[in-house]
């Protein structure tokens, strides 16, 4: 590793860290209203669906909502599970299960 490399890391764990430890240092002093607060409850399940919708429904820019997309199967799946038994692991799990046997199934 050459010596600019060394800057660059440097200089960008500087700017990463200088931008959260502002915000950090400030929370104490800025009050947001209580629908800002209510809003952000939402941010992790709407960035997380941005993720996996397009990962699920998608095959190589083309939408394959079809019997034979395993990862649809696989992601239903573990909504049934997640939904009813509010098990992180055990839906993780299945999910895969059905995942990767779906698309055994589907390679026969």
């Amino acid at each position: 590793m050459n010596m600019n490399e060394v800057l660059i890391i440097f200089g960008m764990a500087i700017a990463t860290f200088s931008i959260r430890y502002i915000m950090f240092a400030a929370s104490s002093r800025i009050t947001l209203a209580p629908w800002v607060l209510h809003s952000l409850r939402y941010v992790p399940p709407v960035v997380l669906t941005a993720i996996i919708v397009p990962e699920v429904l998608l095959n190589e820019g083309v939408l394959h909502v079809s019997f034979t997309n395993a990862r649809l199967a696989g992601a239903i799946a573990a909504g049934i599970v997640g939904g009813l038994t509010q098990n992180l692991l055990l839906t993780i799990v299945l999910g895969m299960a059905v995942f990767f046997g779906w698309q055994g199934m589907m390679s026969l």
